[in-house]
């Protein structure tokens, strides 16, 4: 089969490689669509260190078209979105549940073979069945959307918020339409890129703008998410946070970023610092959102290209052009 290989960090091509074969409890998937995250930028350059070389792609969704030998709970032609998510189970921090922070942590796309192939294996346990009336490909948002909620997860998420969103690419505009749905009162969006600011309009937020100097909240604002992972952004939203307020690291920043925080604002106005780290328990809500219509899909996904042209589709991602860009086959 075909697939796009980082063969090394900087490098990456696109060439055959075995067909995948299931395990006892995998299935193999079709590949239908398979988005591009920040996460690959990081893959190919070296940054998250996984064994080179690796089959990126960690959001993907298609056709099952083998099971291995102790699967029953899905048949061949089921369509599912998959979970990246691979843990241990036996860890320390698997014991309690805390599943995403696994010592032992792995993921389709990272560590191991992932959905920019024609084909892809997957646990069974790691499906979800999407039903009638659902695009197979768009349904690779469901990855992105599970990230979205388990920040959710560890936000206060009281009725009435004010909310600033420091992002307006797709995880920005993900965590928007979660805080609409979660009773904000405002969910003003902060991004330097014009294209993507108007998305935000298009898509119902409170306020769209290039810098939070633009907006005005004396008091600062009940929730600031961090979407981007620049240290001037997280640098600035720290501010703007209100008293009793919480600030989301969301945003996947490089290892050796260094923001300031002033202690004793911390202390003094009980301000809460938290982060949320990939899925944990939130695939299945995800795609219990998506089918019923949380995101739109032909807003959310800006470009679709071939496998032949992943490196293309990577470099226009990397640019900062579009939204959501997948491997569409």
């Amino acid at each position: 089969m075909k697939a796009a290989v980082v063969v090394q960090p900087g490098q990456i091509a696109v060439e055959s490689v075995p067909d995948p074969q299931p395990g006892p409890r995998e299935v193999v998937v079709r590949v239908a669509g398979c988005g591009i995250c920040g996460t690959d930028l990081h893959i190919m350059d070296g940054e998250f260190a996984p064994a080179y070389p690796i089959v990126p792609g960690h959001e993907f969704a298609g056709e099952v078209v083998e099971l291995g030998s102790q699967v029953t709970e899905l048949r061949v032609g089921d369509r599912v979105a998959v979970d990246p998510s691979l843990y241990c189970g036996e860890c320390y921090y698997c014991r309690r549940s805390r599943e995403n922070l696994c010592e032992r942590w792995a993921a389709l796309g990272v560590t191991s073979s992932g959905g920019a192939a024609e084909y892809a294996v997957a646990p069974v346990r790691n499906c979800f069945v999407l039903p009638e009336g659902v695009n197979t490909a768009d349904a690779a948002l469901i990855e992105p959307l599970s990230c979205a909620i388990r920040g959710f997860d560890v936000l206060p998420r009281r009725i009435a918020d004010h909310y600033l969103i420091y992002g307006a690419g797709t995880m920005g505009l993900m965590m928007m339409e979660l805080a609409k749905r979660c009773g904000a009162a405002t969910v003003s969006v902060v991004d330097t890129n014009p294209s993507r600011l108007e998305t935000a309009r298009t898509l119902g937020c409170s306020a769209a703008v290039g810098s939070a100097d633009e907006l005005t909240r004396p008091r600062g604002w009940d929730v600031v998410i961090d979407c981007t992972g620049v240290t001037a952004a997280i640098a600035d939203g720290l501010t703007r946070v209100g008293k009793g307020g919480t600030f989301l690291q969301f945003g996947v920043a490089n290892y050796d970023a260094r923001a300031t925080i002033e202690p004793y604002k911390i202390y003094n106005q009980e301000i809460t610092i938290t982060g949320s780290m990939a899925v944990l328990h939130s695939f299945e809500r995800a795609g219990e959102l998506f089918v019923g219509g949380l995101l739109r899909p032909e807003v959310f996904i800006s470009d679709r290209f071939p496998l032949e042209k992943y490196a293309e589709a990577l470099a226009q991602f990397r640019a900062g052009v579009g939204r959501k860009i997948q491997i569409a086959f």
